[in-house]
């Protein structure tokens, strides 16, 4: 799907049908998303039906485990992007979703501007999770094995990576690390390159995957 000419059309699975009404319409108030359907649950999405390319799906909305739901919505929509729509902010919880195979991890105190700007992000074809977790889970890793090689990044860039996960912007990675943006700019570029990413997010949603860090 090209995003720049067509309508993201999105499908919304929440157990709380007042909850995802609601969902549906702070979606559908931006004019590049359609709502094309909403279910309480997998079993009663008509996925197949609807060809949808992005499924946002609660994570405690449906009486199968997430591992079987994932399944069920692939096997239903194979080419849309699934994001998980969490009410925990737990670093766990995300890893568990990302793990079976989530595209994207979005807790439910988001505001409405930043829960379109994610689905915009999975729908372009990145990856997207709340960073407060993603900043929790690097450092965490990072702690617990002291591993600084992420995918041969040297030790600056990873420690620009843990501030991107972190949430903070180039000015303030600039502040923190006491260097110029221009050179925040470079090592964001480079980290780009040696991971094959485009987006900010992708640099934390790689490392939390992979357990590189």
């Amino acid at each position: 799907m090209d995003v720049m000419t067509s309508t993201i059309r999105v499908v919304v699975v929440e157990g709380q049908a007042l909850f995802g009404k609601a969902l549906c319409q702070v979606l559908a108030t931006d004019r590049a998303i359609e709502i094309v359907g909403d279910a309480e649950s997998v079993a009663t999405a008509p996925l197949a039906a609807l060809h949808p390319d992005l499924i946002v799906l609660d994570l405690d909305g449906h009486a199968v485990e997430l591992g079987e739901a994932m399944r069920q919505c692939r096997a239903a929509a194979p080419n849309a992007r699934i994001c998980i729509l969490s009410a925990h902010l737990q670093p766990e919880v995300m890893q568990r979703c990302l793990t079976a195979g989530a595209d994207g991890y979005i807790v439910k105190d988001v505001t409405p501007a930043e829960l379109i700007r994610a689905v915009k992000t999975l729908a372009a074809g990145s990856s997207y999770v709340d960073p407060r977790i993603a900043g929790h889970v690097l450092r965490r890793r990072s702690m617990s094995n002291g591993r600084a090689d992420l995918n041969e990044l040297s030790m600056r860039e990873t420690e620009v990576v843990r501030l991107i996960a972190e949430g903070l912007s180039n000015k303030e990675i600039s502040a923190r690390l006491k260097l110029s943006e221009k050179t925040v700019k470079n090592h964001i570029s480079r980290i780009f390159s040696k991971l094959n990413i485009t987006a900010r997010t992708q640099a934390a949603v790689h490392a939390i995957k992979t357990g590189l860090v």
